[in-house]
């Protein structure tokens, strides 16, 4: 009868315990910083590194303008927009990329991306989906 005892008062000890005890409040801020400079673009997932020309369809680009991808999106809550993931480095992509801070090449238009081959569609959140091209 002593050890019945003994755990039904360590049982009633431990919730005693766990009904007092505080509850934690988390709050999570990320600061993400500045969106990377890229001439063409950057993708939407971490690392966040400088897409190449033809990665992106031209409707990611707003006047010229790259209207982000990622943390820095800032296109509409409905935007879809194509782009061509073979130059992906996910996808095996392993050739030369724009690094940041290099500006565009003059010849080479974002309003329409000559030759561009969309395969998938993003949302500019990192989501994939969507009809395929």
């Amino acid at each position: 009868m002593t050890g019945f005892k003994f755990l039904v008062l360590t049982a009633v000890g431990v919730c005693l315990m766990v009904a007092t005890a505080p509850r934690a409040v988390a709050q999570i801020a990320v600061e993400v910083g500045v969106a990377p400079e890229c001439p063409y673009g950057y993708y939407d997932s971490a690392p966040y590194g400088c897409a190449p020309y033809g990665y992106y369809g031209s409707e990611w680009f707003n006047g010229g303008v790259f209207i982000g991808a990622g943390p820095w999106f800032h296109g509409s809550d409905n935007f879809r927009g194509h782009v061509n993931n073979r130059f992906h480095p996910e996808h095996g992509y392993n050739d030369a990329m724009p690094q940041r801070g290099e500006r565009a090449e003059p010849s080479r238009r974002l309003d329409k991306v000559s030759h561009f081959k969309g395969n998938e569609v993003r949302d500019g959140r990192g989501h994939i989906g969507g009809n395929r091209r």
